[in-house]
């Protein structure tokens, strides 16, 4: 057996040892119960006896201080994570999330260890901080927040991986994670930055590029109108939309991002929903109705956008981040019934869809949209913040508009 100065690194808790020196000189056992940090927060419990033979005065003072302190070795790398701590009740807060310092995991044969370079923020993860059902599982408390990641594979006991691979993966907001390989993409070598996995040519592109081709179905000379226009998504679909001959309107907050969807995005016209004549503004841009409203916003934009569908228009409906820190229903009188009207006499096709339903049709986003992208026809922006500590602050950024672009954090 090792001595225990030369032992593997675990979180050590001393259940007995001795702090004499007449008590080294026994001929004894002791146990010592170590507690190994393996996937998804499973704690497996193992003793190991330790003979008198192989205690020093160093090695009693270090397993001393351990035993008041159970945390990894001072030195050793660790894998930070924000876990869920509470669940948000209206907009969530610094409180709701917990940093956590832990052992990085070993892996085991068939299993690889993810560095995390890249994590997306999404306005979805806001439900699954909640605990009704939803079309995914809920974070448990305690449990790491999700997240789509750009990560590279800095060990591996599988096959089909190498170190050194760069993969898409769901990590979540952590820096490292044991993966078996399962639901996890290689990065397509045409991608042009690695951190575009995760926004124009991964979930956010992919959501634009179904929602619209699939369920909006633009033809040339409609008008196509979408609301957070500048974002990841919103980006997507009006580029998409200018090139298949569509008049494109967009809704946004911030004066700059108007200008930024008119100027470098090539929108005919854009309105800010910050300005109290938001809905007279977008029916003057829309003299001919409204074809196709991409829908991931809800709130005053989707008020405003009702009166102005024609007849068989097509709405995909992929988020409703105006609603998602709602406590209550919204003020004013149900309309429920009116879009049900009109949803009849106007055959008005309305129709959610979640991204990861079509996750499988990921090459084909590359296919279409890699070469805009490289030939400059289409624009794409980030917004990356700096630091896995800062996630939480960016996160809620999300719910007020800070972000300009894909909101991305550069973990390492």
């Amino acid at each position: 057996m090792l001595p225990i100065d030369a032992a593997p690194v675990f979180n050590w808790r001393i259940l007995q040892v001795p702090f004499t020196m007449g008590l080294l000189g026994q001929r004894w056992l002791t146990r010592v119960r170590c507690i190994n940090t393996t996937i998804h927060n499973d704690k497996k419990e193992s003793f190991m006896p330790i003979d008198r033979r192989t205690f020093t005065l160093s090695t009693v003072s270090a397993l001393s201080a351990l035993a008041l302190s159970p945390t990894v070795l001072a030195g050793e790398e660790k894998n930070k994570r924000i876990v869920l701590a509470s669940r948000p009740v209206g907009k969530p807060t610094l409180e709701n999330f917990r940093i956590e310092d832990v052992a990085i995991p070993k892996i085991a044969d068939g299993q690889i260890l993810l560095k995390t370079k890249y994590l997306s923020l999404d306005p979805y993860m806001r439900g699954r901080m909640n605990a009704g059902k939803s079309y995914a599982s809920r974070v448990e408390l305690g449990d790491v927040m999700v997240g789509g990641t750009v990560s590279e594979v800095v060990e591996s006991r599988n096959s089909t991986f190498n170190r050194g691979d760069l993969v898409s993966s769901y990590s979540g907001w952590q820096s490292y994670e044991v993966s078996s390989g399962q639901g996890i993409m290689k990065l397509d070598p045409r991608i042009p930055k690695t951190s575009y996995a995760l926004g124009v040519l991964g979930m956010p592109g992919l959501t634009g590029y179904v929602g619209l081709m699939d369920i909006g179905e633009p033809k040339a000379g409609e008008t196509v109108v979408l609301a957070a226009s500048t974002g990841a998504v919103g980006s997507v679909v009006g580029q998409l939309a200018k090139s298949k001959g569509c008049r494109v309107v967009g809704i946004a907050g911030a004066k700059e991002k108007c200008e930024y969807a008119v100027k470098e995005l090539g929108y005919d016209a854009c309105v800010s929903h910050y300005d109290s004549d938001m809905a007279q503004q977008l029916e003057a841009e829309c003299p001919q109705g409204i074809d196709v409203y991409f829908e991931n916003v809800g709130g005053s934009s989707w008020e405003a956008v009702m009166p102005l569908l024609n007849n068989h228009a097509r709405i995909p409906v992929c988020g409703l981040i105006a609603n998602y820190n709602a406590t209550s229903l919204p003020p004013g009188p149900d309309r429920m019934s009116m879009l049900q009207s009109m949803i009849l006499t106007k055959s008005i096709r309305m129709q959610g869809f979640i991204a990861s339903d079509y996750f499988h049709r990921i090459p084909e986003l590359v296919e279409e949209i890699g070469p805009l992208l490289a030939s400059g026809q289409m624009k794409y922006k980030e917004h990356v913040v700096d630091g896995l500590d800062n996630a939480p602050e960016a996160f809620f950024g999300l719910f007020r508009g800070a972000n300009f672009g894909k909101l991305v954090v550069k973990v390492s």
